[in-house]
């Protein structure tokens, strides 16, 4: 066979088997295998109840993951219920240590290659000042894993730690001078008087439901585009970034219409307990 026919016939075999073989849009772009782009929109609420905790969710490349803390005996366990509460399942055990080894692994980061900060919600159940003042010891241990807030200057580490949950918690973090943490704010916090700055509140979070009656079947009302579109422009403007809890999360058509208009608002996080899900949606969009 002539070499140019040869050429011809290999370049017509590779076209074939790309096209009947959905290969992941980082691969499509040609990005690293061994880096692959980090899902920064992903958010993984409830990442506690995966099998893996924490890993699932870094296995599906999640910028984002949520920890529900309860303050007992002296110890931060994680869980969804109390009934669940183990001993074993602590705050370090599940996410702490296993975040500091994987980013001394990398070299500084939680993503090999993506300097990024992975964003650590802990979603305070129990008394919020003293579980807060608990966790703010825990957090000291791990000086150089978070990133932190020292009279008045924001300095990026591999993971930031933002805090909701129980809101009494606000009370203690405000009289900080130093933090590891920073506050997860709400939708009244955008209408503040005087709202706090991105460096004490640099998420605002709120119940989808409360906010908009759309719940992704038929049209989304105009007026609520504009709500939801208005909202995270104003965030963004104070260098803020927005979530919704409470979106639909059942696989099919109504959870993709809201998911996609979330991001053609340019909100920052999209919830969810399917992890492979959001995946499969965003790489099928090239979103991260």
């Amino acid at each position: 066979m002539a070499l140019t026919t040869r050429r011809r016939a290999l370049t017509t075999l590779a076209a074939g088997l790309a096209g009947s073989v959905a290969l992941p849009a980082y691969a499509q772009a040609g990005e690293d295998r061994h880096r692959p782009r980090p899902l920064w929109r992903a958010h993984a609420h409830n990442d506690y109840l995966h099998p893996r905790p924490l890993l699932d969710a870094l296995d599906h490349r999640f910028g984002s993951v949520e920890a529900d803390i309860y303050l007992v005996d002296g110890q931060l366990l994680v869980a969804h219920d109390p009934v669940e509460l183990d001993p074993a399942r602590t705050l370090e055990s599940l996410y702490l240590n296993p975040l500091a080894a994987r980013v001394k692994a990398n070299g500084g980061s939680v993503y090999r290659g993506h300097r990024r900060p992975l964003q650590l919600l802990i979603d305070i159940k129990t008394e919020g000042a003293a579980t807060y003042l608990e966790l703010d010891r825990r957090l000291r241990r791990y000086r150089h894993l978070f990133t932190t807030y020292s009279r008045g200057r924001v300095r990026p580490g591999a993971v930031t730690a933002v805090i909701s949950g129980d809101r009494a918690a606000r009370v203690p973090m405000e009289a900080q001078s130093e933090r590891r943490a920073f506050y997860d704010g709400r939708l009244l916090d955008l209408l503040a008087p005087v709202p706090a700055p991105a460096s004490f509140i640099p998420l605002v979070s709120d119940n989808w439901t409360l906010n908009f009656t759309w719940q992704g079947v038929g049209t989304f009302p105009e007026a609520e585009r504009q709500k939801l579109r208005s909202i995270v422009s104003t965030a963004h403007s104070r260098g803020q970034r927005v979530r919704f809890w409470a979106t639909p999360d059942l696989a099919g058509p109504a959870r993709d219409a809201v998911w996609g208009e979330l991001l053609a608002a340019d909100a920052d996080h999209l919830n969810t307990d399917d992890l492979a899900g959001l995946e499969a949606f965003l790489d099928a969009r090239g979103r991260s």
